[in-house]
């Protein structure tokens, strides 16, 4: 794979999940490799079925969830984004938009196709701090870890 066509392949990833919606999952194969690996915070899966099946609790959890990408390097077959996670929580009693900033790491195949998706975020402090219940809970414990 050249350089044109990571860049290429990697500007189709920012695309689709800037304008991600749940009747673009379909889409999914056109981007990732059939064995592609993901992880995150909350999960670690392999192949199409499970990383979409990642993507559409995503919608059922979550209300207008949206991705904006920042940054991105793209170096040979590897690339890593940063971007901003805008959503509402749906459970909770709270109509407020959250923001949780991470990155991704990604690795191509000579297809341009993705075989490994790495988010790293902080859970903690971008999640589990902006929960109703938890996040008290959380703040004090970070307050107490840095006294």
């Amino acid at each position: 794979m050249t350089d044109t066509t990571t860049q290429d392949a990697v500007q189709r990833l920012v695309q689709f999940f800037e304008q991600l919606q749940p009747q673009d999952l379909p889409r999914l194969p056109a981007l990732y490799a059939a064995d592609a690996r993901f992880k995150d915070p909350f999960n670690e899966v392999q192949g199409l079925a499970d990383i979409g099946r990642i993507f559409a609790h995503m919608f059922e959890a979550l209300d207008s969830p949206h991705f904006f990408v920042t940054e991105r390097i793209v170096q040979d077959h590897k690339c890593f984004l940063v971007w901003d996670f805008r959503f509402r929580f749906k459970r909770f009693d709270t109509q407020s938009w959250q923001t949780v900033r991470g990155g991704t790491h990604l690795v191509f195949n000579d297809e341009g196709l993705v075989t490994l998706h790495r988010d790293y975020w902080d859970a903690a402090e971008e999640l589990y701090e902006k929960l109703p219940l938890v996040g008290g809970l959380m703040r004090w414990l970070k307050r107490r870890a840095n006294s």
